[in-house]
């Protein structure tokens, strides 16, 4: 089993900056792929980021690409997501995941999931 909490999320006028963090206990991870997914009312979950936990392969979605930045700290077993020049259409509950997907885009892939933080920009 792998426990996931994020934290991190809260308000912020567009244009600005949050950092999620999520730290992950259990099981070793290192065959693992991380994500960030978020879903928004009346939308389906998307996923966002995605790394490896072992490796330095990243994916990115074209919405979030040059803005957002996925990183991991191995010693801490801490996966982060630096949000950066936000925009109102980022808003959402924002998810950390676990699993080995065979496509990082499918949320059917991530067998562990964190609780969700609300991520809210202001316009």
């Amino acid at each position: 089993q792998v426990q996931l909490v994020e934290s991190g999320g809260g308000l912020v006028q567009a244009g600005g900056s949050l950092r999620l963090s999520c730290a992950a206990s259990g099981r070793t991870l290192r065959s693992y792929v991380m994500g960030w997914f978020r879903q928004a009312p009346g939308k389906e979950r998307e996923v966002v980021a995605a790394i490896l936990w072992s490796g330095d392969s990243t994916y990115y979605a074209d919405s979030v690409k040059g803005r957002f930045t996925i990183s991991r700290d191995n010693v801490k077993n801490t996966v982060y997501l630096q949000m950066n020049s936000l925009k109102p259409e980022d808003t959402a509950v924002y998810y950390c995941a676990a699993g080995t997907p065979l496509n990082v885009r499918e949320v059917s892939g991530f067998d562990y999931w964190g609780q969700g933080t609300q991520v809210t920009v202001s316009s």
